[in-house]
């Protein structure tokens, strides 16, 4: 399988796994063509609890793993679940609660990514 088939395979998993835990305002921002970006791609969302927040990590950790046999090379901000990032090298997702996502604004920090907004 090539790699732009397995990543988008990991993003439709990520996706579908908010969806599974009513994750919100969901984006996918293609970097790929962005130098010196951290990653090729980054999905957001939004939670409304920390319990939410930790719900959709666990999630996606869990579908991609049985799903894909994939494990995030690095996990952070499950501690206080205000915004747990999941990096699974080419694509890193953040889950936010709705204050933390405003006050960091990360869509404006990546405004030039093309940006695809999912409904839910």
């Amino acid at each position: 399988m090539n790699k732009i088939t397995e990543k988008q395979l990991l993003i439709d998993k990520i996706v579908e796994a908010i969806q599974d835990t009513k994750g919100e305002d969901i984006m996918i921002f293609d970097l790929s063509n962005i130098e010196n970006s951290v990653a090729q791609t980054f999905v957001i969302c939004t939670g409304n609890s920390n319990t939410q927040v930790s719900a959709i990590s666990g999630n996606i950790q869990k579908k991609v793993r049985n799903d894909l046999q994939d494990r995030p090379w690095h996990v952070e901000g499950s501690e206080n679940s205000l915004w747990v990032l999941l990096d699974y090298v080419s694509v890193v997702v953040h889950v936010f609660q709705r204050e933390t996502r405003e006050y960091y604004d990360i869509e404006e920090l990546w405004g030039d990514a093309k940006i695809t907004k999912i409904e839910n």
